[in-house]
């Protein structure tokens, strides 16, 4: 099954996710597809929190992907923005 999730980078107490694609049997920071965006949770001022490519979301969507719940959020946050 293709899911989307985030996919942690950073370093130690400064989380930065990558939102990918990717086989539901593969490791949280393992192989993916393909990268749609990303999730900053502590950005500040004018640094960027979230960037979501909506065109490729709703691709994957149609085509069966399932979203985990906090891409699903972060998907619907952005899309009523």
């Amino acid at each position: 099954m293709v899911v989307i999730r985030l996919a942690r980078g950073g370093s130690k107490k400064r989380p930065f996710y990558q939102i990918v694609v990717t086989d539901s049997r593969s490791p949280r920071d393992g192989r993916h597809i393909q990268k749609i965006g990303f999730f900053n949770p502590l950005a500040r001022g004018q640094e960027e929190a979230l960037r979501l490519d909506l065109e490729a979301y709703n691709a994957w969507i149609e085509k069966g992907a399932q979203p985990s719940d906090r891409v699903a959020q972060l998907a619907k946050s952005k899309q009523s923005a």
